[in-house]
């Protein structure tokens, strides 16, 4: 008996690392993340760069458009929705605008699709600041007491994805809703790895500091990487390397000069002279988000280090799939 496919309707889909992980089959750091029973039918998001990316690295072509403008009769019946909407206005690195901004309001849009389409299970990611209180709510809240209200049991969890095999500290909240009609409620992964057990930067990259402008290894060439000078005093944002022998820190949806530099030095002898370090390249970033070396950045980069950063971790939404698949196959085994 042929194992069951699930389809699968993708929303704010970026360059595609949710799908990736949902879709499953490819290799990092030589281990291989098996297929999911999950088909990618439908994806959508309207940053054209983004969208040349999905097209480059998917079979399904994405459309490439508003959501406020997509009709919900052009989206097909599916089981389960995925998606991570804009997240920049709840971020605690942000001005925190929240619902007060146009972006803020975009899991709206992800609503009206789960309301019309009714998937056995729906999946989102955000930020951290999604869940943190103002005046004894938080915007998660409100969130999800509206997906309540359209008919799904809704739960959610905070992970540092560096515990499910990414060398990157990097914490999201995933809110999973199941349809209220099914005898199932939502389900997520245990943490695969324990804090002295993550992967780290070391780990993870520096394969590649010595092979810039190789043939073999794509988006990593002197073109690929950010020239912004460092401050020569000051440790902010983009002024700092990340540490070899830990995961790295959060990769941001940030152009060149925010871009942390490598732990190595082009000068060995003086590591603290600022002149000599390199920043992260656009292959180095994708390393640490967990994207395979066979996925393709095609556009320039300052626009697939904004890809990257926006992303959800491939490996990680893979580990989120495997949580849903176990949902669904309790929802087959009751039906």
């Amino acid at each position: 008996m042929s194992e069951k496919i699930y389809k699968v309707v993708s929303l704010f889909s970026g360059c595609g690392g949710m799908d990736l992980g949902f879709e499953g089959g490819f290799t990092y750091l030589n281990k291989s993340y098996k297929s999911n029973p999950f088909e990618i039918i439908y994806s959508n998001d309207f940053e054209k760069n983004a969208c040349e990316t999905y097209d480059y690295n998917f079979k399904n072509k994405i459309v490439c458009q508003d959501i406020h403008n997509i009709d919900d009769k052009s989206i097909p019946e599916c089981d389960v929705v995925i998606g991570g909407f804009p997240c920049q206005d709840f971020s605690l690195a942000g001005k925190r605008k929240g619902f007060n901004s146009q972006r803020g309001q975009l899991y709206k849009e992800m609503l009206r699709v789960v309301k019309s389409k009714k998937p056995k299970v729906f999946v989102a990611e955000n930020v951290e600041g999604i869940s943190i209180n103002i005046e004894n709510s938080s915007p998660l809240d409100k969130i999800i007491d509206e997906f309540k209200e359209v008919g799904y049991k809704v739960d959610f969890h905070l992970f540092n994805t560096a515990d499910y095999e990414v060398p990157q500290i990097r914490k999201r909240i995933i809110i999973i809703g199941v349809r209220s009609d099914l005898n199932c409620v939502p389900l997520f992964p245990k943490a695969i790895l324990s804090s002295n057990q993550w992967i780290s930067a070391k780990q993870a990259i520096d394969d590649l500091w010595d092979k810039l402008d190789s043939d073999y290894v794509k988006n990593h060439t002197s073109k690929d990487y950010s020239k912004a000078k460092f401050a020569v005093s000051g440790k902010g944002q983009g002024n700092r390397q990340i540490e070899a022998d830990k995961p790295s820190i959060t990769i941001r949806a940030e152009h060149h000069g925010n871009i942390e530099g490598h732990y190595r030095s082009m000068k060995p002898e003086n590591p603290n002279d600022k002149n000599f370090w390199r920043r992260l390249s656009i292959r180095e970033c994708a390393r640490l988000q967990s994207f395979p070396d066979d996925f393709i950045f095609p556009c320039s980069a300052s626009s697939a280090y904004k890809q990257i950063g926006n992303a959800v971790p491939p490996v990680f939404a893979w580990y989120i799939a495997n949580s849903v698949l176990e949902i669904l196959s309790k929802v087959n085994e009751d039906d």
